[in-house]
């Protein structure tokens, strides 16, 4: 049971990607579902969280760091959840990964790696300046 996160590329400053996170061998539909990055020589750190859903409603949380650039957003009908990142710096560069919470929850959600599980390899993001 993993998760694939894809997407990545090399961008100019101040451009887009989108990075879908989608599984092998489960649906990712009933998870709470966290992005993460890492860049060389610093820790794992939280970027987003949506959690499950209610009746279509999600809860979702951004590092202040991305807020009002990225939003995570999830389309049951493909099992996949998207990370759309705008106005991209050169401090978000690193490796994005995505992982299911080990605790899911319909009302709320925190990007914190420990609580995190079922890691894939990643996609690697490069920001230009």
């Amino acid at each position: 049971v993993q998760l694939q996160a894809s997407g990545g590329g090399l961008v100019q400053a101040g451009g887009s990607l989108r990075l879908p996170c989608t599984a092998s061998g489960f649906t990712l539909n009933s998870y709470t579902i966290g992005w993460f990055r890492q860049a060389p020589g610093k820790e794992r750190e939280g970027v987003s969280c949506i959690s499950s859903s209610t009746r279509n409603t999600y809860y979702t949380t951004y590092a202040d760091s991305v807020k009002g650039r990225f939003t995570i957003s999830r389309d049951n009908s493909k099992g996949t959840v998207y990370l759309q990142m705008n106005s991209l710096k050169p401090e978000d560069t690193a490796l994005y990964l995505c992982a299911t919470a080990v605790t899911s929850s319909s009302y709320g959600c925190y990007p914190r790696p420990s609580s995190y599980q079922n890691w894939g390899q990643g996609t690697q993001v490069t920001v230009s300046s």
